[in-house]
C-alpha cells in the first residue's frame, strides 16, 4: 500500500507502514485517509522531528542488509515529509493524506 500526501504546499507518496508510523510521531491517530490542519502542522512537525532525531545519523555510513543493499533509516525517509509539511505550515495550508489508487497502463 501507498500513501500520498497532498497539499497547497507539494505532494508527496510513500509506503504506508513508514507514512502510519509517521502520523502516529506526529500525534496522528494513523488513520487514512486523514487530514492536518494548518494551524495544527507546527506541533505535529515538532513532535515528528523529535521522534526522529533519536535515529542514526544519515552522514554516517549505512549499514547493510543481508542482500548487501544499504538500509534506508526512518530519519530518512521522514524526510520527504517533513519537507512538506514546513512547506505547508508557511503556506498556511491544509495537508490530507489517502490511499495511493494507480491504474494500470
Amino acid at each position: 500500500m501507498l500513501i500520498r500526501f497532498d497539499s497547497k504546499a507539494g505532494t508527496i507518496t510513500m509506503f504506508g507502514d513508514v507514512a502510519i508510523n509517521l502520523l502516529r510521531m506526529m500525534g496522528q491517530s494513523g488513520s487514512v485517509p486523514g487530514a492536518i490542519l494548518a494551524k495544527d502542522i507546527p506541533p505535529a512537525l515538532e513532535r515528528l522531528r523529535q521522534s526522529v532525531s533519536g535515529e542514526r545519523d544519515p552522514a554516517a555510513k549505512p549499514k547493510a542488509d543481508e542482500d548487501g543493499e544499504p538500509k534506508v533509516g526512518l530519519r530518512q525517509r521522514a524526510f520527504p515529509l517533513i519537507e512538506l509539511l514546513e512547506r505547508a505550515a508557511k503556506q498556511n495550508a491544509d495537508v490530507i493524506w489517502e490511499c495511493e489508487t494507480r491504474t494500470a497502463l
